[in-house]
């Protein structure tokens, strides 16, 4: 609808200008999207890391045959898989949560798990190398905008 305005001499039409039911200030969410991601990526992690585990204790075929670990053998890793993914399921609600502890704690386990996801390439190296593709973006989200609240509320 426009607004009609006359002096005599001359008429005008203004728009009329409907006001915005809400208004969001996109810098005030710029790091919430990555919060929320690091998170999600906990849990994608947590649930590869059971399908390696299970996949590994049940001795499947699944893996490289005949490979040498640093530490131990597959059945060893893939216990110690099994209680790494509660440990990032934990990071994830501990993230979700919010604070300080659930970003230093994030930035931690997230690069204990690329440091273990590259211990465990000879058992089967793409899904190692994927492990370790997820952990990079989340740990630059927690560090960029884990430690400024502001920026996630």
């Amino acid at each position: 609808m426009s607004a009609v305005t006359t002096t005599g001499a001359q008429t005008t039409t203004a728009p009329k200008v409907q006001p915005h039911a809400f208004h969001i200030d996109d810098s005030m969410y710029k790091g919430a999207g990555w919060i929320l991601f690091a998170a999600i990526m906990f849990v994608v992690s947590a649930c590869l890391n059971i399908i390696w585990g299970i996949a590994a204790v049940s001795k499947s075929h699944f893996f490289v045959a005949g490979a040498s670990y640093i530490l131990s053998d597959l059945n060893t890793w893939g216990w110690f898989a099994i209680g790494f993914a509660a440990l990032e399921l934990f990071t994830a609600l501990s993230i979700w949560r919010g604070g300080a502890f659930g970003w230093w704690f994030g930035i931690s386990v997230a690069g204990l798990a690329a440091i273990l996801a590259m211990m465990t390439i000879p058992a089967y190296p793409f899904w190692s190398l994927v492990l370790i593709a997820i952990d990079i973006p989340v740990i630059y989200g927690l560090a960029a905008y884990g430690g400024r609240p502001e920026l996630t509320q």
